[in-house]
């Protein structure tokens, strides 16, 4: 079952991965000193971050490296933007009614 970039998103430390990714490209075990937890459990959150192709992975050698995969955060991009226009304009109403008082 393919899951999705917002379930991917959702796990504080699944956005630790992608944050530590977005700077470079890391094997698990390099991942995993960043965290307190076991290999294995970082594995599983690189396992749903493959899944939804957040990361993606090329064979080096032995080392397996995990790379960010920026262009499927446009989807996340895109669905805030709905909500962007909106807020701007709440808080420009706000503004107004601050600046009237």
């Amino acid at each position: 079952m393919k899951r999705d970039i917002f379930h991917a998103i959702a796990d504080p430390t699944r956005r630790a991965i992608i944050t530590l990714l977005a700077l470079q490209a890391m094997t698990p075990n390099a991942l995993a000193e960043h965290f307190n937890t076991s290999r294995q459990a970082v594995s599983k959150h690189i396992q749903i971050l493959a899944e939804c192709d957040v990361v993606t992975q090329k064979q080096s050698g032995r080392e397996i490296y995990y790379h960010f995969n920026a262009k499927k955060m446009k989807e996340v991009d895109e669905w805030i933007e709905r909500f962007r226009q909106l807020w701007d304009d709440k808080f420009n109403q706000l503004d107004d009614l601050l600046n009237d008082l």
